[in-house]
C-alpha cells in the first residue's frame, strides 16, 4: 500500500490549515481550495474592509444573498435559542470593542451587549440578505467549520476518497479513521484525551486560544459584551464541521449540553476550574 502524500501546510483567514489526503493533492485541486476560501472570505470576513460584511456594516442595506448565509444563519437562530441570547451574530461590534477588531488592535474600549432584537435587524431569505440597522455580522461561531466543510467536499468531489481537512482545531475527516488528541487548554504540551474519527468532524475551541490582555479572549456572551469565565475548552464531535463548530460554542453556555444532546453531538468540556465534563456514550477516551 503506498503511503499517504505529505499534507499540505498553508495559512488562510488568520489560521494554520494542513491537508492531508490519500494521494497527492493536484495543482488543480489546491487552486479550487484556495477559490473557496477567498470567496467566503470576499462575503464573511468582518477583518477586510471589501467584504460584504464590512460594507453591510458601513451601509446597512441588502445584497444579493451568500450561498452561506441560510444553513449558517438558520443554525445561528437555533444556537440563539438555545443559549438564551448568548451566542448572536451580530456579536461583530461586540469584539471589536474588546480590542478583537479589524485592526487587531487589542485594545479594550469596554464592554458592549450585542443587539437583543437581532432577529429584527438581519433578514436573510433567497431574495437577499438585508441587515436594517448598524452592526457588524460575526459568524465565528461556526464560521470556519462552515468552510472546513466546503472545502473538504470540494476535495471528495475532485475524487479524493481519504482525507482530512483541518483548520487549527476544526477538522473533517474521510476514509481511514485517524486519531485526535484533545489539547489541555493551560498546556498545549498535553492531552486530556484522544478520540477516534471516522467520515465525522470535531471542533474544538478554547479561551486560550486568541486571548489577550486582562482575561480577554474570542469567546464572549452577546448578551453582556463580556468574556466566558466558568468554561475553559470544549470539544464537539458531529457529522458536519459546522455543527460541531456550533456545538462547541454553545458548550460554553447554559444551554449547550442540551443543543448538542438534540442535534446528536457528542462532546467533552473543560471548566476554569479544572473539571472536566462528557456527553452520556462520548467516544472520547479521556484521560485521570
Amino acid at each position: 500500500m503506498d503511503a499517504p502524500a505529505p499534507p499540505w501546510r498553508f495559512e488562510a483567514i488568520g489560521t494554520v490549515w494542513e491537508i492531508g489526503s490519500g494521494r497527492p493533492l493536484s495543482a488543480e485541486d489546491r487552486d479550487a481550495v484556495a477559490a473557496i476560501i477567498d470567496g467566503f472570505d470576499r462575503t464573511w470576513s468582518r477583518f477586510r474592509p471589501d467584504s460584504v460584511v464590512s460594507r453591510l456594516a458601513a451601509s446597512p442595506g441588502s445584497v444579493p444573498p451568500p450561498g452561506d448565509a441560510t444553513p449558517m444563519l438558520d443554525l445561528y437562530a437555533e444556537l440563539a435559542e438555545a443559549t438564551g441570547g448568548a451566542v448572536n451574530p451580530l456579536v461583530g461590534e461586540s469584539l471589536a470593542r474588546r480590542g478583537y477588531d479589524a485592526a487587531l488592535s487589542l485594545r479594550d474600549r469596554g464592554p458592549v451587549a450585542a443587539p437583543a432584537d437581532w432577529r429584527s435587524a438581519l433578514a436573510w431569505s433567497p431574495d437577499g440578505l438585508v441587515l436594517s440597522e448598524p452592526a457588524t455580522i460575526d459568524v465565528g461561531a461556526i464560521g470556519k467549520g462552515r468552510l472546513v466543510d466546503l472545502v473538504h467536499a470540494a476535495l471528495r468531489s475532485r475524487g479524493h476518497t481519504a482525507l482530512v481537512v483541518d483548520a487549527s482545531g476544526d477538522l473533517a475527516v474521510s476514509g481511514p479513521a485517524v486519531r485526535v488528541g484533545l489539547e489541555h487548554p493551560y498546556d498545549p504540551t498535553l492531552a486530556i484525551g484522544v478520540v477516534e474519527l471516522r467520515d465525522r468532524a470535531l471542533c474544538a475551541s478554547a479561551v486560550n486560544r486568541r486571548a489577550w490582555g486582562d482575561g480577554l479572549h474570542h469567546v464572549l456572551d452577546a448578551r453582556t459584551g463580556e468574556p466566558v469565565r466558568t468554561i475553559a475548552a470544549t470539544w464537539a464531535i458531529a457529522s458536519s464541521a459546522m455543527l460541531a463548530d456550533a456545538a462547541a460554542t454553545a458548550l460554553f453556555f447554559d444551554g449547550g449540553p442540551a443543543f448538542a444532546h438534540a442535534q446528536g453531538v457528542e462532546w467533552v468540556r473543560m471548566t476554569t476550574s479544572g473539571t472536566v465534563e462528557w456527553s452520556p456514550g462520548s467516544p472520547a477516551e479521556l484521560f485521570g
